[in-house]
């Protein structure tokens, strides 16, 4: 599939996903069992953290939690050839950089930032790794969505740092913006929900609870497809999308 190839990741495209989680080896169970993942410990430079790969090519990454008080969370990275611009753009839009660039055992150079209302997002410069391998099909990432207070504000953030990406003649985003309260309780603080396609999202769901995970929400209807959102058994949530 040439458009599931890392070559399309200009500025601004979702191109990677990892996991900070407290316990590395349960998320290789976890999301082996329910993706059908296989797992690539990466070289000493890149700490105990572990490359998910489906079918042969690289999907995610599972990372140890350095500080215990940090979220237990999903990431999405939105590509960044030249990061600098990029960064200038969320501290110019009323955002912060939570990380400065750092390099990633050779893979690449990546930023956290955060945008006005506070969710966290990452930028990625790749050198050894570009990105997803494979995407938009069972088991690879699908969608991300930001879950705001204010969309209004949330698109003219988004259009200043990705406008090309998101509004250009070319775009064919994999990035919404919609309000907290559509789908979570109003005083859910605004993030970012990483969508990982499945064939049957019930079905998903039913296995993620199997695996010892539980349903945030339930199944429900979008623009981009049928969604449910699911907590895995060390408190990332993530979503499940059948297209």
């Amino acid at each position: 599939m040439a458009e599931n190839r890392a070559s399309v990741y200009t500025e601004g495209v979702p191109c990677w996903v990892d996991a900070q989680l407290p316990d590395v080896a349960a998320g290789r169970r976890f999301y082996g069992a329910l993706f059908g993942w296989e797992f690539e410990q990466r070289e000493p430079s890149y700490g105990r953290s572990v490359l998910a790969r489906l079918d042969g090519e690289p999907v995610a990454a599972l990372t140890p939690k350095t500080d215990g008080r940090m979220p237990t969370v999903w990431t999405v990275y939105f590509a960044a050839p030249d990061p600098a611009p990029l960064t200038g753009r969320v501290l110019a839009g009323g955002g912060q950089i939570v990380a400065p660039a750092a390099g990633v055992g050779g893979l690449g150079t990546a930023v956290l930032a955060a945008d006005p209302e506070g969710a966290v997002f990452g930028l990625w410069q790749p050198a050894g790794r570009a990105g997803f391998g494979r995407r938009h099909e069972p088991g690879a990432f699908g969608w991300a969505q930001l879950y705001t207070r204010d969309t209004e504000a949330a698109n003219a953030f988004y259009g200043s740092l990705f406008h090309d990406a998101l509004f250009g003649p070319d775009a064919r985003p994999d990035f919404g913006r919609a309000p907290v309260a559509d789908v979570f309780p109003a005083e859910m603080p605004p993030h970012f929900l990483v969508h990982f396609v499945v064939e049957r999202a019930g079905e998903a769901l039913d296995a993620a609870v199997a695996l010892g995970g539980r349903v945030q929400v339930p199944p429900f209807e979008t623009s981009y497809g049928t969604v449910g959102v699911v907590v895995d058994d060390q408190g990332a949530s993530f979503a499940v999308l059948e297209r």
